[in-house]
């Protein structure tokens, strides 16, 4: 396979892209992280459900950007889905490319391991299950809420 341009949007990337694999938010998510690829602007977030046992039983994303980055998202997700916390930690950058399929240039891979990097940060960042109870579901972004400010 060439690395042209072409090669980028083959059949399995679109069809991740145009119908993705758990895309939205995930009420119940244990862990969660979102990121930003700095030099485009993708965005994506991750949300995962573990079990007490240190499974994947959920895995969603959601987030905006370039085809590669949404449709890589999908193909993660359905990817860690199931596995164990280990296994997940353990998919290495270079595993996530092989899973992507096309080839990319330098620039193109950064769009394509964001959800990886999102992935890797959100196994170690626990939803605040304390701080629910607090702010009556609404979203907690880590300062003091208005009621700690009076």
């Amino acid at each position: 396979m060439s690395g042209s341009e072409q090669d980028i949007y083959e059949e399995h990337v679109l069809d991740h892209y145009e119908d993705p694999y758990h895309r939205g938010a995930l009420a119940t998510a244990t862990h969660a992280h979102e990121a930003k690829n700095p030099l485009c602007g993708d965005v994506i977030h991750v949300d995962l459900k573990l079990s007490d046992d240190g499974k994947i039983e959920e895995a969603w994303f959601d987030g905006e950007g370039c085809v590669i980055s949404q449709a890589s998202a999908s193909m993660l997700i359905e990817k860690i889905e199931g596995k164990t916390l280990e296994e997940a930690q353990a998919f290495t950058a270079q595993e996530m490319l092989d899973l992507f399929g096309p080839k990319l240039t330098p620039n193109r891979q950064k769009c394509c391991l964001l959800s990886w990097r999102v992935l890797q940060s959100a196994v170690h960042s626990p939803v605040g299950d304390d701080d629910d109870d607090d702010n009556d579901g609404a979203p907690h972004f880590g300062g003091p809420t208005l009621g700690d400010e009076s």
